[in-house]
């Protein structure tokens, strides 16, 4: 019975006489190793009133891709830096309701859920309501370039 070794490190099994030699790795995979998956990254967007700055973030609110329309690019850097945050966060709360919806489903106990701090829908509400009146800009000058 004769051996060769391959570059992979794992020489071939040789069967009966003339049979090609079978890779050892060829036995199928057990099921366990087929169950280990990366998980699903969910995403969230949230644009401000106008749809001029728009963010995609990851269900904790860090972002993933950011959209600002030029006119944007004219603002105090730290206000446009300001209002970015605002949305990242607005998409994290909004993550965090469908989470709290999820486990309502399933039946989950309010008072777990309290716990576990995901937010009523009342509170998303009250809380987007009371960041957009606070950053929400009035334009610099009512002039539009021509």
């Amino acid at each position: 019975m004769s051996t060769e070794s391959g570059g992979s490190g794992i020489g071939p099994v040789v069967g009966e006489a003339g049979a090609e030699p079978v890779e050892e790795s060829a036995a199928p995979e057990s099921p366990v190793v087929e169950q280990a998956q990366q998980p699903v990254l969910v995403e969230w967007t949230a644009a401000n009133r106008t749809g001029s700055i728009s963010v995609r973030t990851t269900e904790q609110g860090l972002p993933l891709g950011i959209s600002v329309d030029k006119a944007e690019l004219r603002r105090d850097p730290g206000a446009l830096a300001a209002e970015v945050l605002r949305l990242c966060k607005q998409a994290a709360n909004r993550a965090a309701l469908a989470r709290r919806a999820e486990f309502e489903a399933a039946g989950v106990d309010s008072a777990a859920l309290h716990r576990m701090g995901l937010p009523t829908p009342a509170e998303v509400a009250q809380s987007e309501l009371v960041e957009e009146d606070e950053y929400e800009t009035e334009p610099e000058s009512w002039l539009r370039s021509v």
